[in-house]
C-alpha cells in the first residue's frame, strides 16, 4: 500500500493555512450502529440514539469547534417524499421512511448519523464525495480555508484510506464492534494523535481505547 510522500502535500496544505490563518484539525468518526439486514442502509435504534447524542459532543458548547462536516454522497433520494433542504429533514421521520423501503437513499447511514449535529450547528453536510472517493475527501481537507475544524463521518473500513490519502504515515485499526471512537488528526495531517470515545449515555461504557498501529 503506497503512501503519498508528505513533502508533496505541504504546498497545498501551506496554501490553505496561509489563507485561513489557522489550520483546521480533522476529526473522523464512524457512522452510527446499523441494522442486521445488510440491504438496509439506515440506522438501527442505537444508531439513531447516537445521532441524537452527537450535538451534545460536537455542538456549540464543545471544544471541537466544528465548522465543516463531510459524509458520503447519498445515492438516489432520501425517500420518495424527502424535502430538498436538510433543515426541513426530521431525523425521526427518516427512521420511519427507512422502514418503508430500503431501496431509497443508499449509503445514507453516515448522513443520517450527522444530520442532527449539522442542524444544531446550522451547517450543510458536504456530501459531494462518494463513499469510495477517499482522494476527494483528502483533497477537500487540504483545500479547506473556512472557519473551525472538520468532522468526517464515514464507514470504518474506509477511514484508514482517508488517512493514507492525507499522508498519515502510520494507519490504525478500528474495531468492528465499536461505533464510538473519535480520531484526531491535527495539521499537518501526518499522524492520528488521539483516539477517544464519544461516551454517549446508554451506548458507550467506560473502557480502555486500544490503538493498534500498522
Amino acid at each position: 500500500m503506497r503512501l503519498r510522500p508528505i513533502n508533496t502535500l505541504l504546498p497545498a496544505l501551506g496554501l490553505a493555512v496561509l489563507i485561513s490563518g489557522h489550520p483546521a484539525t480533522v476529526y473522523i468518526i464512524r457512522h452510527g450502529e446499523k441494522p442486521h439486514n445488510k440491504n438496509d442502509h439506515g440506522l438501527n435504534l442505537d444508531g439513531i440514539k447516537r445521532s441524537l447524542c452527537l450535538p451534545g459532543i460536537f455542538g456549540n458548547s464543545s471544544e471541537y469547534n466544528i465548522g465543516h462536516i463531510m459524509a458520503p454522497t447519498v445515492r438516489e433520494s432520501m425517500s420518495p417524499s424527502s424535502p430538498k433542504h436538510q433543515d426541513q429533514v426530521d431525523p425521526i421521520s427518516l427512521v420511519s421512511d427507512q422502514k418503508k423501503t430500503s431501496n431509497y437513499g443508499q449509503y445514507r447511514r453516515s448522513y443520517m448519523t450527522v444530520l442532527p449535529l449539522a442542524n444544531h450547528l446550522g451547517l450543510e453536510v458536504d456530501a459531494h464525495c462518494s463513499r469510495e472517493e477517499t482522494r476527494c475527501v483528502a483533497k477537500t481537507i487540504r483545500k479547506y480555508d473556512g472557519p473551525g475544524n472538520i468532522l468526517i463521518v464515514w464507514r470504518h473500513s474506509s477511514m484508514n484510506k482517508i488517512l493514507e490519502r492525507l499522508g498519515v504515515l502510520s494507519t490504525i485499526s478500528y474495531p468492528e464492534d465499536r461505533f464510538d471512537l473519535i480520531w484526531k488528526i491535527p495539521y499537518p495531517y501526518d499522524e492520528v494523535t488521539e483516539v477517544t470515545s464519544e461516551h454517549c449515555p446508554g451506548l458507550d461504557f467506560p473502557s480502555h481505547v486500544f490503538v493498534t498501529r500498522h
